[in-house]
C-alpha cells in the first residue's frame, strides 16, 4: 500500500433489505488522517453505508477496500484491530462498569488468555480522559445519561487503536459543549496517529466546520461528494431536503453555514 493511497475505499456499493435496494452505486475513500462526513435526510443510507464500510453487512455489489485489500480478505480480529465502529445505538443490556466497557475496546489486541495488561488498563484510562470521564470510571454504564453513555462509546473506540474509526452520529445526545469537546478530540487523534474518521451527521453545520470533506447522499445515491462548500450548496440542499436554505459563510471562522430561508 502506497502513502497515497486511500486507507479506507468503497467503490460502486449496493446494498439493501429484504430485496429493498438502500445503496446505489455508493463510492467514497477516506484517506489517513482525513474526516468524512457523511450527510443526508433520514433514509438516504448513512448508517447502511457505514455498515457496509464495516464489514457488519454484505454489499449486493461492489467492493470494500481496507489498506488496499478487499474487506472480505481479514478475518475478524484482523479487520477489528485496524477499524472500529460506533452505531447510533449506546444501549448495554448488562451492568458494566464504566472502566470495563472501555477496556471491551482492548478486546483485539488481548493475547490468548483474553487478559488485560497494565497496558491495556493505561490506554483505557487515557481514552476516558480524553472524554473527560475518569471520574465516572467506577459507575454502572446503565447508571449515567445518555450523553454521558456516548462518550463512553466513543472512549472504547478510541481505546481500541484504530486506523479507521466508522461513527454513526457520533455526537447524539451531547450538549454543545461536548459537541465541539468530541471534533476537537478527533482533530488531535487525526493528527497524532493519523486515524481517518468517517462520520455521518445530521448537523450540516458541523459536517461544514469539522469536516475534510462531505459525502451527500439522497435515496442511496450520490449527490455530491468533495469540500464543503463545493458540496453543500442551495441547489444541491434543495434538492436533498426539499427544502429552500440559505447558505452563507460564518463570520468568525469562515465556514459555510447553513440556515432554514425566511418565511
Amino acid at each position: 500500500m502506497k502513502a497515497s493511497d486511500p486507507v479506507l475505499a468503497g467503490t460502486g456499493l449496493v446494498a439493501g433489505y429484504h430485496g429493498r435496494k438502500v445503496l446505489h452505486e455508493v463510492s467514497l475513500q477516506v484517506a489517513a488522517g482525513e474526516l468524512l462526513a457523511v450527510v443526508g435526510p433520514n433514509g438516504a443510507g448513512k448508517s447502511t453505508l457505514l455498515k457496509v464500510l464495516s464489514g457488519n453487512f454484505d454489499p449486493w455489489d461492489g467492493v470494500v477496500k481496507l489498506e488496499g485489500r478487499p474487506l472480505h480478505e481479514y478475518d475478524r480480529r484482523a479487520v477489528a484491530r485496524r477499524l472500529a465502529s460506533l452505531g447510533q445505538e449506546s444501549v448495554c443490556a448488562f451492568a458494566f462498569t464504566v472502566m470495563e466497557m472501555v477496556l471491551m475496546g482492548r478486546a483485539p489486541h488481548l493475547g490468548a488468555l483474553r487478559l488485560e495488561s497494565a497496558r491495556d488498563v493505561r490506554i483505557a484510562r487515557e481514552a476516558l480522559q480524553r472524554f473527560d470521564l475518569l471520574p465516572l470510571a467506577a459507575r454502572a454504564i446503565n447508571e449515567i445519561s445518555g450523553g454521558e453513555r456516548r462518550r463512553v462509546f466513543l472512549a472504547r473506540v478510541l481505546a481500541q487503536e484504530p486506523q479507521v474509526a466508522l461513527l454513526d452520529e457520533p455526537t447524539a445526545f451531547l450538549d454543545l459543549k461536548h459537541v465541539v469537546e468530541i471534533f476537537s478530540c478527533l482533530a488531535q487523534l487525526r493528527a497524532e496517529r493519523a486515524m481517518a474518521v468517517v462520520a455521518t451527521m445530521h448537523d450540516l453545520n458541523a459536517a461544514a466546520l469539522y469536516a475534510d470533506r462531505v459525502l451527500l447522499l439522497k435515496e442511496g445515491r450520490t449527490v455530491g461528494c468533495g469540500r464543503a462548500e463545493e458540496v453543500l450548496t442551495r441547489e444541491n440542499l434543495r434538492l436533498v431536503y426539499e427544502t429552500d436554505v440559505y447558505v452563507g459563510r460564518n463570520p468568525a471562522t469562515g465556514a459555510v453555514a447553513i440556515l432554514p430561508a425566511a418565511r
